[in-house]
């Protein structure tokens, strides 16, 4: 070793077996490189794979989620809910899913997704499959326009509004009541809908009494 660093000193070459050792440093290096590249590669397939089954995951609770909102609007239509409204006071007629309203001009004013009416009172239902306050103070804004609707069109009734969900929040249902709506849950194969003590629904009328 001191014999080629002397030799190094005199003749100021680069040495064969300093060369051999860059060359094994650079190869060892090389290969490293090639592992973690490797690895990397593994890694990032391990990902796509991961997503992959998260999005089929996904899509598949979609899926039931949809079908469960599905449900929940046919449950409210049933003759069953027609009675659990009976049993409050209202004497529903007539009920039907997807109700659209227009002006004279075909203009698209608002949609319900469940509405409920008799000579007297219009009741109509925002359904959604988890319920958000953000979907009550819609379904306010959508009162206003049926109110509206029906001051142009001299309908003297009262108009009521209620929300209804699969899954519904303690904080949203809080809110939704407070605004004066009835809140509508599903239950099983059926649904629910549970006044609390002292509650007034809100009611919306195009005409003073």
């Amino acid at each position: 070793m001191g014999n080629r660093t002397q030799k190094r000193k005199v003749s100021g070459n680069v040495q064969f077996e300093d060369v051999w050792a860059m060359f094994q440093e650079t190869d060892q290096m090389m290969k490293e490189t090639a592992r973690r590249q490797k690895e990397t590669d593994r890694q990032m397939k391990e990902t796509d794979r991961r997503l992959d089954k998260m999005m089929a995951e996904t899509d598949k609770k979609l899926g039931k989620l949809g079908n469960r909102l599905g449900e929940l609007v046919e449950h409210l239509v049933t003759p069953n809910m027609v009675e659990k409204f009976r049993a409050l006071g209202y004497a529903f007629t007539k009920a039907g899913p997807g109700i659209e309203f227009y002006d004279s001009k075909g203009k698209p004013l608002a949609e319900v997704d469940v509405w409920l009416e008799n000579g007297e009172f219009a009741l109509a239902v925002e359904v959604k499959s988890c319920l958000h306050i953000q979907d009550i103070k819609d379904h306010v804004r959508r009162m206003e326009t049926l109110c509206r609707y029906a001051e142009e069109r001299n309908d003297k009734r009262k108009f009521l509004a209620a929300a209804a969900g699969a899954i519904v929040r303690q904080n949203v249902r809080e809110y939704a009541v407070k605004n004066g709506f009835y809140v509508i849950e599903q239950s099983g194969d059926t649904v629910k809908i549970e006044v609390p003590e002292g509650f007034r629904p809100r009611i919306w009328q195009a005409f003073s009494a």
